[in-house]
């Protein structure tokens, strides 16, 4: 029960901020925007670093100077996946009017749903790996580590529920109805999670991959998009400063926690 809870602690994050859009009259302003957009790459890129790749390499100690090969391997793997979803899967950026992936006519609503979506699989898969690592008894992983991992990733949901949600009321949806999607968009993160925990429980020394798979995938988001859109016009150095305290807010909780 304890780590069902965990791992929806991320979509608890993503529902809460989906219901902004009973209390706010107005999309977020682009300055507001950068802050979210530079604090969730923080928030990613320290979560990659300190609970994904440094644990990945640390179970796998005993290869000694080759403990690197399965954190490398993992997280090419979840580079290499994201960007494959990437190509494939249609989806819409907010306050882009170019659709990415295959051609498709699905409506921008939901195409603005799956590009969400997107960046919130490698968030469950991270989750779902590290709280594989308790169920399995792997020493190098805490369960207070975990739920903090789970807890920087819910904080850094927040602004994308809102992000998502916002805008689809703005274009005509009723406030439940935007809700609902903004909130949808985040359940791939508890079915991430829960696949990923069953892979390790069935091949356990696929672990350390797992944890740098989804690492990659992160990361590959934060280049690929997090870190672009916050930087687009003016006032970029605003992004740059919630960046900082995004890594700054998680590495304090996985080491204070860990």
């Amino acid at each position: 029960m304890e780590v069902l809870l965990g791992v929806l602690i991320p979509f608890f994050g993503t529902a809460a901020g989906a219901a902004c859009v009973f209390f706010l009259k107005e999309e977020i302003g682009p300055n507001l925007q950068r802050v979210f957009l530079g604090f969730a790459a923080g928030v990613m890129v320290a979560a990659s670093v300190w609970s994904l790749l440094i644990p990945a390499m640390n179970m796998c100690e005993g290869m000694g100077k080759f403990a690197f090969v399965p954190a490398l391997v993992g997280f090419l793997l979840g580079i290499g996946f994201l960007l494959l979803m990437d190509t494939v899967i249609p989806h819409l950026h907010v306050g882009d009017d170019n659709p990415e992936g295959v051609p498709s006519k699905l409506k921008r609503s939901t195409m603005m749903m799956l590009a969400v979506t997107i960046h919130n699989l490698p968030e469950g898969a991270a989750c779902g790996a590290i709280f594989a690592g308790i169920l399995t008894g792997e020493g190098t992983v805490t369960f207070a580590g975990a739920v903090a991992l789970s807890i920087g990733i819910a904080i850094q949901n927040f602004p994308e529920g809102a992000i998502i949600s916002l805008p689809l009321k703005s274009e005509g949806k009723s406030r439940f109805k935007a809700f609902g999607m903004g909130a949808v968009s985040g359940i791939v993160e508890p079915l991430g999670a829960l696949i990923a925990i069953g892979l390790a429980s069935v091949v356990t020394p696929i672990l350390p991959y797992l944890l740098a798979f989804a690492a990659g995938a992160m990361i590959y988001v934060v280049v690929e998009e997090l870190i672009p859109e916050a930087n687009e016009g003016k006032h970029s150095n605003i992004a740059t400063i919630a960046f900082a305290l995004g890594f700054a807010v998680m590495m304090v909780l996985d080491v204070a926690l860990g």
